[in-house]
């Protein structure tokens, strides 16, 4: 698939900040995940790989980009690999407990960047604005999916009933109204990474939940 080489251009060094800070992000909450199912440092390794790369991964091959962005950046993957370690590090000499809470912050600011690098990166190559916004909640999501169905828990992005992947949605919006609207690519990148980040963390600290069921219904 064809990219524009004009608007990729654009993109420049806060594209390339965005996707290395939603990696982190999302390589920390799956460490504290992993340390909560008490795998063993293979396994954190494993999960914190799942949540960073996943994402991006799955629009990677739906985009039909090569290579992958990990694969053509291999010191990420070192990077995480250090990010475990020195995390594994911190908690045991401070003896942090990996609460559930503490997952989800990290993981809300991931959601964001993830929401809206994934939307640009389709807007960059030509799709119309709805699959854009889907590509940018497929990329923010599917890695906190795969490291939930490895940590044995059904995703969080589907059992909390906390917005999660309508963040992201809102999040991508953003990026194409901003675009639309005449405003650059960082800002529109900035903006919808904002508001999707935003949106989560004010859903958790208010507990804004959506429809469930009822026992008995």
């Amino acid at each position: 698939m064809d990219t524009d080489p004009g608007m990729m251009q654009t993109l420049g060094a806060v594209q390339s900040a965005i996707e290395i800070a939603a990696m982190a992000a999302f390589a920390v909450s799956g460490i504290v995940a992993a340390v909560r199912k008490r795998l063993d440092p293979v396994g954190v390794v494993v999960v914190a790989w799942l949540a960073a790369f996943g994402g991006g991964t799955l629009r990677d091959l739906l985009l039909d980009r090569r290579p992958f962005v990990w694969v053509a950046h291999g010191w990420q993957v070192w990077a995480v690999l250090a990010l475990c370690v020195a995390a594994l590090a911190a908690m045991r000499a401070r003896h942090l407990r990996p609460t559930e809470r503490a997952m989800q912050w990290p993981d809300a600011l991931g959601l964001g960047l993830f929401a809206a690098s994934g939307t640009q990166f389709a807007l960059a190559a030509q799709m119309s604005s709805l699959n854009a916004a889907a590509m940018g909640v497929i990329t923010a999501c599917f890695g906190g999916v795969l490291r939930d169905i490895v940590c044995n828990e059904i995703p969080a992005t589907l059992r909390d009933h906390r917005p999660y992947a309508l963040c992201a949605f809102a999040g991508a919006w953003i990026v194409i109204g901003a675009g639309q609207a005449g405003l650059s690519a960082e800002i529109a990148l900035i903006a919808g990474a904002a508001t999707a980040s935003a949106l989560r963390a004010a859903g958790l600290l208010f507990d804004w939940r959506l429809p469930g069921w009822r026992s008995g219904d």
